[in-house]
């Protein structure tokens, strides 16, 4: 038997409560399927599980629980099986005597099969036979139970259809307000930042960008904001020291390059779910999951997994106006990578003064884990990608 807790769904989370449930006990289930509905600040999050087997105990709907309590109880492959038979008591020479004869069991258990059927009045009777009802089947509403031709008119209705699945809730635009302030707040507190900035080329890159989409459906086009996404995923798989957590005192690399996109809400407030693997996608791939991510966002269905594991987030303020950005480190991370608007900017391109597109990129590290040389490594890293945006 294994427990199914309650997970974090980021740093900022620190209760949650069931609003649906997507299975039921006897229900078997197997890592990455979604079981739960979870109510956070954040809005509804699609709970998945990551354990196999069956679906035993569950909390109850709408309990406000802390991070970590149990949700349900899971029965491995083994457990799930059915008990074997219990062996047939031993019967003992007294309790033989004891026993009733054949005879006097089958007489006696005509009555209690007859008091099983229902009383029904002669009328509803004969109307229920007329309809095509078995009426000992029917809930009587008379004396003693019995059913009545009012029951039989009631069961001969066409049953409506279940109601609609209640609609997800959204969030509370205070609530998580009071949660991002808190887990900023535990971050500047407790991660020593330091910051970097540099201004990027991206003359190559727009025009680039422009090519590709000049005979591309809208739908098939891409935004800037891929290029830089993919840009910075090729910089961390170059300089992995900004890819990961700190925990327990000590840096751990992620496990793959999962971006978290911050995406703003309407109405306040932001998340940053995972992008995952974004270094192996192809800039169409990445703009598919990129639109996919903030229709999830603003509408529901954001998946826990896409919330638990960002390794790394990036921040993309240019389509808000600003010029550049300078972000907050979102713990357990070790960094955040900020874009700014792309500008155009007087700029040294082959020996002379031309107008140029430029982006300002911006790097918050966390000290415990690298430092500026690792940081400019980076900032780097993505400018050589993004003067290259046919290898990206």
């Amino acid at each position: 038997m294994a427990d199914f807790l309650l997970p974090a769904l980021g740093a900022d989370m620190e209760t949650g409560k069931v609003v649906q449930w997507l299975v039921k006990p006897g229900d078997r289930v197997k890592r990455g399927d979604v079981v739960a509905v979870v109510e956070t600040h954040k809005g509804a999050i699609d709970v998945e599980i990551f354990l196999d087997g069956v679906i035993d105990d569950l909390v109850a709907l709408d309990e406000e629980l802390p991070v970590g309590a149990v949700l349900a109880r899971v029965r491995d492959a083994q457990q799930a099986g059915v008990a074997p038979a219990a062996p047939p008591p031993q019967v003992t020479a007294a309790a033989q005597a004891r026993a009733p004869s054949p005879a006097h069991v089958t007489a006696t258990a005509t009555p209690a099969t007859a008091a099983t059927r229902a009383k029904v009045s002669p009328v509803a009777r004969h109307r229920a036979q007329a309809l095509g009802i078995d009426p000992d089947r029917l809930h009587g509403t008379g004396p003693d139970g019995a059913v009545t031709l009012a029951d039989v008119e009631l069961a001969s209705q066409p049953q409506a259809p279940p109601g609609p699945t209640p609609p997800r809730r959204g969030f509370d635009p205070a609530l998580m307000r009071q949660a991002i302030a808190a887990a900023m707040s535990r971050s500047k507190r407790e991660i020593p930042h330091y910051y970097l900035a540099s201004t990027v080329d991206f003359g190559a890159a727009a025009a680039w960008l422009e090519n590709w989409n000049r005979d591309r459906a809208p739908e098939d086009r891409l935004l800037p904001a891929v290029l830089l996404l993919k840009a910075t995923a090729q910089a961390l798989a170059e300089v992995p020291q900004l890819n990961g957590f700190y925990e327990g005192g000590a840096f751990r690399q992620g496990p793959g390059i999962h971006i978290g996109w911050a995406v703003a809400l309407r109405g306040g407030g932001l998340v940053a779910p995972a992008i995952h693997d974004a270094d192996r996608k192809t800039l169409p791939e990445l703009m598919a999951a990129l639109r996919d991510l903030v229709q999830r966002v603003r509408t529901g269905g954001l998946r826990s997994s896409e919330l638990t594991d960002p390794t790394v987030t990036v921040t993309s303020l240019g389509d808000r106006g600003a010029q550049s950005v300078l972000g907050v480190i979102y713990p357990p991370q070790v960094a955040i990578v900020g874009f700014g608007r792309v500008v155009e900017r007087p700029w040294v391109f082959d020996g002379r003064v031309v107008p140029r597109l430029v982006v300002a990129a911006s790097l918050a590290g966390d000290h415990r884990a690298s430092d500026g040389h690792i940081g400019g490594q980076l900032l780097a890293a993505i400018d050589r990608a993004l003067q290259a945006p046919e290898k990206l």
